[in-house]
């Protein structure tokens, strides 16, 4: 680090200790200071993991317990805040996974315990929610309480397949419901996490809450904005630039690809992922710096027992009504992907009664990420081969040689694991799809026709490619079928040339067993 240039951390969650270390903070106590300003607040907050959740959360309980000489040239200190010290209540669920309703109880139970001894009071062993509730009964005689919880749905998510995630909700909507029951002593509470789940579980009782997750007024509270980082990082911007022999507005373009474009509201406000920006400043490498902090297993089961799939992405634009919250049995696709970031607001649509949302891949990292899992745990290819396989499906198609593409495309979908439930072409399509994205070529799957909607279609530069595919079916039926419902027709007058691909699996070796092409 070059003398003069404050540390970057990402490792770092306690707002105290990212001050006292003198590393770069980017302010956001401005919006912080709209929640707290009012007498009463009760809140939620839904944002990827890895997103700044738990530096906000840190950053609240020092501003509820006092601790102004924190905030000294702070927006929030230029207020008319009155810096009025609280109870405080955290509670972290982050590290609180559990497998059943006992040792979900056991663990909330030691949490609340250890936020207890911190205010010097000892509670009997009792029900979770029996003790959440006296602790805040007993710290609200003395006045108002604040509360705090990060991550509430860490359980919920560990157990998305697990038969007992029934039994962990009841304890969640009975934990939570205290902050309901105990409105009257609370000053102000939080609760974040990455998913929201409908207030028929975990949420049942808490109709007080006012959700955040896609306030506009909000949407930049946790991320960095483009003069955010401009501002805060300009000095190691430029020893990026120096280092690698790029100006600054290359190294700029490069992170606007690569670690841009989350959008969480109607607002066009866009942020950067943190964690990938502070990686990247500190190393100067681009990288896969977030979704290499955990890999995202719960949506793979998902995806795997076929609940859902990927390349209907981009394809549908969603109402307001997909992303209110929904039920851990009842798991839809899209918004779940939006909730964690592997997706985002692409573009709003307005319409006459409410406006529509098309979501897509935030960034670079998350494309290349994501698909590059996609593909590890959908095929038995070994990682370290996949990239030379990819070179020579793109040279193939690029090319127009569909028989050495689709020969390609063979080694992707042999020894395919026999725990995917495969009931039709989904599976099929899915591993197509991602393959291609990660060529970074122009498909869609799906497309829809006035006839019907097509399997797939794949742009080049010189081509145009219309696949079909049949599971239970022949590849004379495949391409006869592109006929019959027009496909090809809304191709026609590109000047490139078209080429229709009628391809077959067999189910029983679960793998393309012939294909026939056809050019236009």
């Amino acid at each position: 680090m070059l003398t003069g240039m404050k540390p970057i951390t990402t490792s770092i969650f306690t707002f105290a200790d990212l001050i006292d270390g003198g590393y770069v903070y980017v302010d956001k106590t401005a919006r912080l200071y709209d929640l707290v300003r009012p007498y009463k607040g009760v809140y939620f907050l839904s944002r990827p993991r890895r997103f700044g959740k738990s530096l906000t959360i840190s950053t609240l309980e020092a501003v509820f317990r006092g601790r102004r000489e924190l905030f000294r040239g702070l927006a929030i200190d230029a207020t008319d805040y009155d810096w009025k010290p609280y109870p405080v209540i955290r509670i972290d669920l982050g590290s609180k996974q559990a497998w059943d309703a006992a040792g979900l109880k056991h663990s909330l139970g030691l949490a609340v315990k250890q936020a207890a001894q911190r205010h010097g009071i000892d509670l009997a062993t009792d029900e979770p929610h029996h003790l959440f509730e006296s602790l805040v009964t007993t710290l609200g005689r003395s006045g108002k309480v604040v509360i705090l919880i990060d991550e509430y749905d860490k359980p919920i998510l560990g157990n998305i397949e697990n038969p007992a995630v029934g039994e962990i909700l009841r304890v969640l909507k009975a934990f939570y419901s205290v902050v309901k029951t105990c409105d009257e002593h609370i000053r102000f509470a939080l609760l974040t996490g990455v998913s929201k789940f409908s207030q028929a579980s975990a949420f049942s009782d808490l109709n007080n809450l006012v959700d955040l997750t896609m306030d506009a007024r909000y949407a930049e509270m946790l991320g960095y904005t483009q003069d955010e980082l401009e501002q805060n990082f300009a000095p190691h911007i430029e020893h990026v630039a120096a280092q690698r022999g790029w100006t600054t507005g290359e190294v700029l373009d490069q992170m606007r690809e690569w670690y841009n474009g989350y959008r969480f509201s109607k607002a066009e406000t866009w942020v950067y992922n943190p964690v990938s920006v502070g990686r990247f400043l500190d190393t100067g490498e681009l990288s896969n710096y977030w979704f290499e902090t955990g890999t995202p297993s719960f949506l793979i089961k998902l995806l795997k027992s076929g609940r859902l799939t990927i390349p209907e992405i981009s394809r549908e634009p969603l109402d307001e009504l997909a992303f209110s919250a929904y039920e851990v049995e009842r798991v839809s696709a899209l918004p779940l992907l939006f909730q964690t970031g592997y997706l985002t607001i692409r573009e709003v649509i307005p319409t006459s009664r409410q406006p529509l949302y098309r979501l897509d891949y935030p960034n670079m990292e998350v494309r290349e990420a994501f698909s590059q899992y996609l593909v590890e745990s959908y095929t038995n290819v070994e990682k370290s081969i996949v990239p030379a396989y990819l070179r020579r499906l793109l040279a193939a198609l690029e090319s127009g040689d569909l028989d050495r593409a689709m020969q390609t495309l063979r080694i992707f979908f042999a020894d395919i694991p026999y725990d995917i439930q495969l009931t039709n072409e989904k599976y099929y399509q899915t591993i197509f799809f991602v393959l291609l994205r990660l060529l970074a070529l122009d498909v869609d799957c799906e497309v829809r026709t006035e006839a019907g909607r097509i399997d797939a279609v794949v742009k080049t530069a010189t081509r145009i490619f219309v696949f079909e595919f049949k599971l239970q079916g022949t590849a004379e039926e495949a391409l006869q079928q592109i006929h019959q419902r027009r496909y090809h027709e809304k191709y026609t007058a590109d000047d490139r040339e078209l080429l229709l691909v009628g391809a077959a699996f067999d189910p029983e070796t679960r793998n393309l067993e012939r294909w026939l092409v056809e050019k236009i």
